[in-house]
């Protein structure tokens, strides 16, 4: 009876520091998780404040050209591209890593029950290719809006239409929140925000379903980052506005009464741009 008694004590140890070892791992995890996005809030206010400080281009219509979309002197649109790009990156984690969190906490319960023993790699792996998505769309806006500022340049004409296009995009965004196909794609990425399904634990796995998830989630935010970038993408207060709006329409209970919300305001603010537009020119 004694090596029962023995074997029952280990198993009862054993029980104990499972639970303790995944604690300390949730621990670090959200530790890590927080420090990220305490080192790219702040690079992300300090890239803004130093391209605050070169200054900005007036242009027809009275509005100013930010110089994160022109080369510096002596720089090539290569090197402002990449400049550019790391800063999208940056400025993504920040905006978009309160949302991820549960996420990937939603994802870290359901590989743990697998068994799996790599999990943080796993974590990792699923948020670069969450990430990565959110590279790849840095790209498509940089050449779509190196290309529209040539054209600014070029077409004063156009110039003086920005002020106008920009209250068009915003109230575009706002009447996109209303669609079926935001309902969708919100819905998807709630789901798998609380999803507790059985996954595949290998890192290809994990590295496709962080991409789908980049993919479900920039979908999601697509209108309200639309807004960003007509706004202002160097402007704090427009970065904080949009990063609040993605993070409470995916994790606030009745999200798309939220969407919707959002959405109306959006489009009152984009009705309020494009008259003031419209009366100033």
């Amino acid at each position: 009876m004694k090596p029962v008694s023995g074997g029952v004590a280990m198993m009862s140890t054993r029980s104990v520091e499972l639970p303790r070892t995944h604690a300390a791992s949730e621990r670090g995890f959200l530790g890590v998780s927080a420090l990220l996005f305490l080192v790219s809030t702040a690079a992300t206010v300090a890239w803004c404040i130093s391209m605050s400080r070169m200054g900005e281009t007036p242009m027809p219509g009275g509005w100013t050209l930010s110089m994160a979309w022109v080369p510096m002197c002596g720089q090539t649109w290569l090197g402002t591209a990449a400049s550019f790009l790391g800063m999208w990156i940056v400025m993504m984690v920040a905006m978009m890593l309160p949302s991820l969190v549960p996420m990937l906490r939603g994802y870290r319960h359901s590989v743990r029950a697998t068994g799996a023993v790599r999990l943080d790699v796993l974590t990792t792996l699923v948020g670069l290719g969450y990430f990565a998505v959110w590279a790849a769309f840095g790209v498509v806006v940089f050449a779509f809006g190196a290309a529209l500022v040539v054209l600014e340049m070029r077409w004063p004409m156009l110039a003086r239409a920005v002020p106008a296009l920009t209250g068009i995009v915003v109230l575009g965004a706002g009447v996109l929140q209303f669609s079926a196909w935001k309902t969708h794609r919100l819905a998807c990425c709630r789901e798998v925000a609380g999803a507790n399904c059985a996954l595949s634990i290998d890192v290809g796995a994990a590295w496709r379903h962080g991409v789908r998830l980049g993919l479900h989630c920039s979908g999601a935010c697509a209108g309200l980052t639309a807004i960003l970038l007509a706004a202002g993408v160097m402007d704090l207060r427009v970065m904080a506005v949009v990063a609040a709006a993605i993070t409470v329409e995916r994790l606030a209970p009745g999200g798309q009464a939220v969407s919707r919300v959002i959405g109306a305001i959006a489009a009152v603010a984009g009705v309020f741009l494009t008259v003031q537009a419209a009366t100033l020119g």
